[in-house]
């Protein structure tokens, strides 16, 4: 019984990680540029004494889904959103360069050019900072140019440009704060032309939400049989003791 009980136990737990992880895509499904967790499970042999006759799933995070989202326009100076394969270099944990597709910009105090999740933009020297203007562009190859508050409209000036890198997508890992990091942490990225980006638009998650809640009621109902299966195994243990108990 401790075989059967065994199996069904480490599966309801591995569902239960895979649900987790299909729930954290689920409600990042209006988050922009998110890029969906990917799950799958495997066999995993139970080795100790004896022959590893016993085998239990388990759940795993095989890797990232790139796949694009729709880019929708805001109207808003500061979104951009990239519409070709690439990335936006930010300033990420432990001020590593980290890769993101969220484009919703914002100003804060001292001019920096932050994310939406708070991550400094990086620039041609590092990350950005503006000064006081009137009005900002950013082009579709990431210059951003400004109208200098004070100063002659007519004569934009270019501060900065955004750094725009195109990565192997298997050099890729996802951090704990949702942002891409290289595997190597010293290899260098360098700047890719080819990387271009849509002004006042902003890119959506590329989670399905309609695929996310079909899976979580399918997950739902395997954990569903794996408690069954652990009352079954504890119903016959019940049953072989009490047919061994001498009367």
């Amino acid at each position: 019984m401790d075989r059967m009980l065994y199996v069904a136990m480490s599966g309801a737990k591995q569902m239960m990680i895979a649900q987790a992880a299909n729930a954290h895509n689920l409600a990042n499904v209006s988050t922009f540029g998110f890029r969906a967790d990917l799950s799958s499970f495997r066999s995993m042999p139970v080795f100790g004494e004896g022959h590893p006759s016993r085998v239990y799933a388990m759940a795993e995070r095989p890797g990232t889904d790139f796949a694009t989202g729709s880019i929708i326009g805001t109207g808003r100076d500061l979104d951009v959103a990239i519409k070709t394969d690439g990335w936006i270099s930010v300033l990420g944990e432990g001020a590593r360069e980290a890769y993101t597709r969220n484009g919703s910009l914002q100003i804060v105090s001292g001019g920096r050019l932050l994310t939406s999740d708070g991550h400094a933009v990086m620039g041609n020297l590092g990350p950005i900072a503006l000064p006081p203007a009137d009005k900002i562009e950013i082009a579709p190859d990431g210059t951003i140019s400004l109208r200098i508050r004070g100063q002659d409209a007519t004569a934009p000036a270019v501060v900065d440009r955004i750094r725009l890198v195109k990565p192997y997508n298997a050099d890729l890992v996802k951090g704990n704060d949702g942002l891409m990091y290289s595997r190597d942490p010293n290899q260098v990225v360098l700047p890719d032309a080819a990387v271009q980006l849509v002004s006042s638009a902003l890119e959506t998650s590329n989670v399905n939400a309609v695929d996310s809640m079909i899976t979580m009621i399918s997950l739902a109902r395997q954990f569903e049989m794996q408690v069954k299966l652990m009352t079954t195994a504890e119903r016959n243990d019940r049953a072989a003791a009490s047919i061994m108990r001498i009367t």
